[in-house]
């Protein structure tokens, strides 16, 4: 990709992008561009969608592709889970396992397990498993320590 920077001194700045597809990189520097950080593009078998990250239930990273779950749906996002969570910055979002990444908001109950091992209850339903791992830092994060 090349990448063209003009510096102007008078007149309204713009961006031009010039691409042959909207990809959801694309649609990312977009949304980056139009300050709307809370949005995230994905892909729904051949069309691109946008959701909020409040949406999101979890992510899940399955051979080297990252999912977001939401209620309704499930979208195939750019990236790595570490991209994302570093790109978010944000205190919902909590590395559970490996290959999972849950939101704090949307989960409804909590049930210790042996091991070590936490089962959260999701909105939907779902259980997801907090690895031994990870566990402790949850356990910090509920109690409100630091990460």
């Amino acid at each position: 990709m090349k990448v063209k920077v003009e510096r102007i001194t008078e007149g309204e700045e713009s961006v031009l992008i010039r691409c042959r597809e909207l990809t959801p990189s694309i649609h990312r520097v977009i949304g980056i561009l139009q300050n709307d950080g809370n949005r995230l593009w994905g892909r729904v078998e051949e069309e691109n969608v946008c959701i909020d990250r409040d949406e999101i239930l979890y992510l899940e990273s399955v051979d080297e592709k990252v999912f977001a779950c939401t209620e309704r749906q499930v979208l195939r996002i750019e990236g790595t889970l570490t991209s994302f969570m570093d790109e978010t910055g944000s205190d919902s979002f909590f590395r559970c396992s490996k290959a999972m990444v849950i939101n704090v908001n949307r989960v409804v109950s909590l049930k210790s397990m042996s091991s070590n091992r936490i089962d959260a209850t999701m909105e939907n339903g779902e259980h997801i498993i907090i690895s031994r791992r990870y566990a402790s830092e949850f356990r910090r994060l509920l109690k409100g320590g630091d990460r």
